[in-house]
């Protein structure tokens, strides 16, 4: 059944029919679609365009539809209309006859998408937000498994300062929290309802938005009927939000392969999320990381898709519009999918304490703690900063550490330098000594661990599937 064409002569070109087709795509919004149906039925009635006993038989043939949607997944299979919500329309003229040909008074497929994709939208961020939760948990679990050890803490790669373990894995929970924070923010801006702007200028209909509102789940209705049917913003707030947590994930991946390495070797990934080589027996490949790490890659470009495809566009819709569920459809699933396998790998990883502590041998990782030191004697820290890189380059030639240098050394180049220099020197010192609020020092990570516990127990609007 054709929704539209009584000004049109000729038929389609069979080529552009199926240029112009997007029931492949959409039909994954056949449950929001008659979800916003059922609503704009009763909003029908109340304004007096359907009576009560045509109500009722619309619902009726809305809810066989949708039962049939849930139950059968080839129901779309063999369609041939245009998009999701002509098939809707076309199976319930077929169910109820003429009565379903008034369903559409005063609605158009403008603002009729514009609705399905935000209550599509809003029920996936509920799920990313339920993704985030579940990785940020297995943090938190593996912190609380090793609340002591230390491990060498890296900037530009190289070997820094030592922290805690628990202090290294809340950072990733902090970036994952912030992501979280952005979901949020785009179900607020997702959650604004557009069913009633029309094609672009409005409902001609005394129907009631505000009853649209309550009856679907907002939080509020959209002001302006023609930003209504072109805004996309809201799909833009959610690929970008996916892409930064893209880009988290790939971090998180990057640090684990390289940790995971012989030459780090204080990680073990689990046989669970590895695969073999096919040709080298004693491979074990960290191929779901890298999988992250790749993924990562389709989400911005579904990213820079979406702002190409609104960047030209004139108010209010267009068909290029059409293009934009691809992109939101395939970063959710990416996004679900990622969150996942991240989960799996954390929950599953194992830390080699022994070869963490071997770890932090060697590489002058206290180095700043020695200059720390001389500052508290009172060396301004520039001139500290310089003595103790002079005797990071005596001890590299020699092939000693800072602690195997004798005291009467130390002494040749400060008077400032006793013998409480060597416990300056020792790892525990110098993760203790760091006790500012966000800083590695035991105490400062246990208030964190504990304080993020408490913030994953949170609940947002998203997940609680309801407006704010």
């Amino acid at each position: 059944m054709s929704i539209w064409g009584g000004r049109f002569t000729q038929g389609m070109d069979e080529a552009f029919e199926r240029f112009n087709a997007s029931l492949s795509m959409d039909r994954r919004l056949i449950q929001e679609d008659i979800e916003g149906s059922m609503a704009y039925a009763e909003a029908l009635a109340q304004a007096g365009i359907l009576s009560p006993q045509e109500l009722r038989r619309t619902l009726e043939g809305l809810g066989e539809i949708r039962d049939r949607a849930q139950q059968d997944p080839d129901f779309l299979a063999d369609a041939k209309d245009e998009d999701v919500h002509s098939f809707v329309e076309a199976r319930l003229v077929e169910i109820v006859g003429e009565t379903g040909l008034k369903l559409h008074t005063g609605r158009s497929r403008n603002d009729q998408v514009a609705v399905d994709t935000r209550l599509f939208l809003k029920k996936a961020i509920g799920q990313v937000q339920q993704g985030l939760k579940g990785l940020m948990g297995e943090l938190l679990n593996q912190a609380r498994s090793h609340p002591d050890l230390v491990v060498p803490g890296y900037t530009h790669l190289r070997k820094a300062q030592p922290v805690l373990l628990a202090h290294y894995l809340l950072a990733w929970f902090e970036m994952f929290s912030r992501d979280r924070d952005r979901f949020e923010d785009c179900f607020r801006r997702t959650d604004c309802m557009p069913l009633g702007a029309g094609a672009l200028a409005g409902n001609a209909f005394a129907v009631d938005r505000e009853v649209l509102r309550r009856k679907l789940n907002f939080s509020r209705i959209t002001p302006n009927s023609l930003d209504a049917v072109s805004d996309r913003d809201y799909l833009v707030d959610f690929v970008g939000a996916g892409s930064l947590t893209l880009v988290h994930l790939s971090r998180l991946a990057e640090d684990l392969i390289f940790f995971s390495t012989p030459e780090c070797g204080w990680i073990e990934l689990s046989d669970v999320v590895t695969t073999g080589s096919s040709l080298m027996p004693q491979k074990k490949n960290p191929d779901s990381l890298e999988l992250l790490r790749g993924k990562s890659g389709r989400v911005i470009g579904n990213l820079t898709r979406l702002l190409v495809l609104l960047k030209g566009l004139p108010l209010t819709y267009n068909k290029d519009l059409q293009e934009d569920k691809e992109a939101l459809f395939d970063t959710l699933d990416t996004l679900l999918d990622c969150l996942q396998v991240a989960q799996a790998v954390v929950r599953t990883l194992k830390v080699d304490a022994e070869a963490a502590r071997k770890a932090l041998e060697g590489n002058f990782m206290t180095a700043t703690d020695l200059a720390d030191y001389l500052v508290r004697k009172g060396m301004a820290f520039r001139e500290a900063h310089g003595l103790v890189g002079r005797i990071v380059l005596e001890c590299e030639g020699q092939q000693i550490g800072l602690s195997q240098l004798p005291l009467s050394r130390y002494r040749q180049l400060s008077s400032l330098f006793a013998e409480d220099l060597f416990q300056a020197l020792s790892v525990r010192h110098s993760i203790e000594a760091r006790s500012v609020p966000g800083g590695t020092a035991p105490e400062r990570v246990a208030e964190a661990l504990s304080h993020a516990e408490q913030s994953l127990t949170l609940q947002n609007p998203s997940e609680r599937g309801t407006s704010v």
